[in-house]
């Protein structure tokens, strides 16, 4: 089966060519995130206009209420939902009636069951808290100018979701006008139908609405090529257009080209819609023999499972943070991410395509059988049409999308309805989008696993079948069904070398996706390593507070990269990892005995900082592709070793600790050094050192910028033992959004001043504000103060 897809460059388009166009008031999309009022309370009769909200607070989207609070053993979410406490919440927001036809409000993203007000009058209801959706506010606005938008949200009904869902109005809001003859929502779609090195055909639907009460003739354009439509009142059509690019720039992970097409609308003489589209011009195919094929050269997959959090922010999707997760997943040496189990947001997906990141993108966690009490089985009998055509229609012109997943270890696998329900939630799909396969992780919980062939007819259902820790059954699988396409959806961070294996032998295993790329809040514990006499068991056993997270990713939620994933770096990606790469293990008994969870590894850290454990042994690990390792303490020999395919790419030596320099040097087969890396024993703690991501920021009220807070000795090393309470604050055109650490265990709230540094290290989240100018920030300390200027920019 193979799966072309979308794309085009940056052409201007031409219109008819010998009418005069008159440029009257084309649609528009404004963003309208600024200058709302919130209050965290259920108030009856707060959607009316006469409301008295002067005492509420004042909030930008977007916005996240649940982070602002310390977990709470006794809050509703629980275990799963990293002990916030969810409830309900009034946003409400003043502004003018626009001169246009058609009004309308597109949420991107609203935790959940939102009900949207005008003017005192219900506009639109939304209950899925991951889709967007789009109110027509057109009939409910003031004739006298001005107006008052309330939405009600209702996540009160807990718990609704197995990790952290965050409350609120998280995601991006657009106020949108426009004729009553418009582009439809979603509806322009672009294909690569035909691609090859010397051209591309690329074939663009194009569907317009006529919301008016009269038929309405119009003229579509892109590339210099005009349809003329009739639209009957209330009705709607599609034009279709074709093109061919010579030579085309073809889009991979490491190469994401893309391309713009520009589609206008006229009417009566005038351009009432121009929307540009960004595409990828590329194709792709799956199979049992070649494995997953791009632009026609093999590819391995080295997935990422993503949840849709910001770590430090919550739920608060702000477009830099977005950016940045898929930045920290690129860095991290990944080429996929898995959206578990929801879809994410439109800015994620603009990330993936301009860095280069391919994508399952996910629709659902569960199906008819509650995984937890108002999860998704008390919506979808309702909703899930609807949500399918949300995510679909939105991200079908995304390049990086390669795959549409419909739903995750579903409890009523076991029976026969699951089969019917599979083949129309994928029906679904196909209605809007037949380029991308189909796919769904299942998991067996048999602890013989006798049950998985039983499987088989829903596995029928999908183009390629996912399988969430249950890869160790490929070869059976196989060998009695030698078509089917396989990819590990969710794998164990300590398999990771067994998984890179599989999909490096056998073509039908295309790629392995761990669980996780980044640490999440909720379904807290998973992942966590614990010490004797700590309550024992895994996240699903019992509850685990303080723990209010999941420490089970690649990468810390300060973006700190922990070494099993420069150890899956150097695995997957022998030609652009580093060569070599050196950590050590906590030795156990060192604060306590260690144990271990299913999600877990041995905690291990870039530290020679064990003082009381000297002469004692600590284990050194060492990462390369290098054919040996000598291992040196302070310039002395400790050790040396081969290392190949049979080692696992990777030496692991006890050496007595002494403080001092450890140093690993790689070398070829002839014995020249072809790398080296050191580890110091760091002093006790001088001072506090502020590193910002960048210095300068939009100053739009959405940027952000990290700084990276470390504590350091005298000679500027990082102190790896560190826990050093702080106060951070910000000055000038911008404000705190969040301090925190990567422990999962501080219930410190997160938009806090207060941060305690943890190994080391902690991170601060900056918000711009609208004007320019510099932003100090500083920390303070029983250790000297550090700060560090930011400066603003107007857009």
């Amino acid at each position: 089966m193979t799966y072309p897809m979308k794309k085009h460059l940056v052409f201007v388009l031409l219109l008819m060519a010998a009418v005069p166009l008159l440029h009257a008031a084309p649609a528009r999309r404004v963003l309208f995130d600024a200058g709302w009022k919130f209050m965290e309370i259920d108030l009856p009769g707060a959607e009316s206009p006469s409301w008295d909200d002067s005492g509420w607070t004042e909030v930008d989207l977007p916005h996240d209420w649940d982070i602002a609070h310390s977990p709470s053993a006794l809050a509703a979410s629980g275990n799963d939902g990293g002990y916030y406490p969810g409830g309900t919440g009034w946003y409400r927001k003043s502004f003018p009636t626009p001169a246009a036809e058609s009004v309308r409000l597109h949420f991107e993203g609203v935790y959940q069951r939102s009900e949207v007000y005008v003017n005192g009058k219900k506009a639109g209801t939304h209950a899925y808290g991951y889709t967007p959706f789009t109110v027509d506010i057109t009939s409910f606005l003031s004739n006298s100018g001005n107006n008052v938008v309330a939405v009600r949200v209702d996540n009160s009904l807990q718990p609704n979701c197995r990790w952290y869902s965050g409350s609120g109005i998280y995601r991006h809001v657009w106020l949108e006008t426009s004729d009553a003859l418009r582009i439809a929502e979603n509806g322009i779609f672009v294909t690569t139908p035909e691609v090859s090195p010397e051209e591309a055909l690329v074939k663009v639907s194009v569907s317009v609405s006529n919301e008016s009460v009269r038929s309405r003739k119009a003229a579509v354009s892109v590339e210099g090529q005009t349809r003329e439509l009739m639209l009957p009142a209330g009705g709607t059509a599609a034009a279709e257009f074709s093109f061919r690019i010579g030579n085309p720039d073809l889009w991979s992970p490491e190469h994401p080209a893309l391309y713009r097409t520009a589609v206008t609308l006229v009417a009566d003489g005038q351009v009432l819609d121009r929307q540009t589209v960004r595409f990828g011009v590329r194709c792709f195919s799956f199979d049992a023999e070649s494995g997953f094929v791009l632009n026609g050269r093999k590819v391995l997959l080295n997935g990422a499972c993503v949840h849709h959090d910001d770590g430090l922010l919550g739920a608060a999707a702000f477009d830099a943070s977005e950016f940045r997760k898929v930045r920290l997943m690129k860095e991290a040496g990944f080429n996929l991410i898995r959206t578990s189990h929801n879809p994410s947001t439109r800015a994620m997906l603009d990330a993936c395509d301009s860095l280069g990141m391919l994508v399952i993108d996910e629709a659902f966690d569960g199906w008819r059988e509650a995984k937890t009490r108002y999860d998704y089985s008390t919506l979808i009998d309702s909703c899930y049409r609807e949500d399918i055509a949300a995510m679909v229609l939105r991200d079908r012109n995304h390049p990086s999308v390669i795959c549409w997943s419909i739903g995750n270890e579903v409890i009523e696998r076991r029976t026969i309805d699951v089969v019917t329900t599979a083949r129309n939630l994928r029906r679904e799909v196909l209605r809007h989008d037949g380029t991308r396969p189909v796919t769904e992780a299942l998991c067996s919980w048999d602890p013989e696993d006798k049950e998985w062939p039983l499987f088989d007819p829903h596995a029928e259902a999908l183009d390629i079948l996912g399988y969430n820790y249950m890869i160790h059954k490929h070869a059976e699988d196989h060998e009695r069904l030698p078509g089917r396409v396989m990819w590990q959806t969710e794998s164990y961070p300590r398999d990771v070398f067994d998984n890179w294996s599989r999909t490096y032998t056998y073509p039908y295993i295309v790629g392995d996706i761990v669980w996780t790329g980044l640490d999440y809040l909720g379904e807290s514990g998973i992942g966590r390593f614990y010490y004797e006499g700590d309550t024992p068991g895994e996240h699903y056993q019992g509850t685990h507070f303080p723990w209010h997270g999941a420490y089970c990713g690649d990468v810390d939620i300060t973006g700190w990269r922990k070494p099993v994933s420069h150890y899956r770096d150097m695995l997957w990606n022998p030609d652009s990892a580093p060569i070599l790469y050196m950590a050590v293990q906590e030795p156990d008994g060192y604060h306590g005995r260690i144990r271990e969870t299913k999600w877990s590894v041995w905690p291990t850290w870039e530290s020679w900082n064990w003082p009381g454990w000297e002469g004692r042994p600590v284990k050194v690990e060492v990462y390369t592709h290098a054919p040996s390792v000598r291992l040196f303490l302070d310039n002395r020999e400790v050790g040396s070793a081969r290392v190949d395919r049979s080692s696992e790419f990777k030496a692991v030596f006890d050496v007595p600790y002494a403080p001092g320099t450890l140093r690993a040097v790689a070398m070829d087969a002839s014995g020249k050094v072809t790398g080296e890396v050191q580890i110091q024993t760091a002093g006790k703690p001088a001072r506090l050192r502020l590193t910002p991501e960048k210095k300068v920021m939009t100053a739009d009220g959405q940027d952000l910028v990290y700084v990276l807070v470390e504590v350091v000795d005298r000679q500027g090393r990082v102190v790896p033992d560190a826990a050093v309470p702080a106060e951070v604050s910000v000055s000038g055109p911008g404000c705190l959004m969040a301090a925190g650490s990567a422990d999962m265990t501080d219930t410190e709230p997160l938009p806090s001043s207060k941060v305690t540094t943890w190994h080391g290290r902690a991170m601060i989240v900056v918000r711009s504000g609208f004007r320019p100018g510099k932003i100090r920030v500083e920390a303070r300390s029983s250790l000297p103060a550090n700060r560090v200027d930011l400066q603003t920019r107007m857009p």
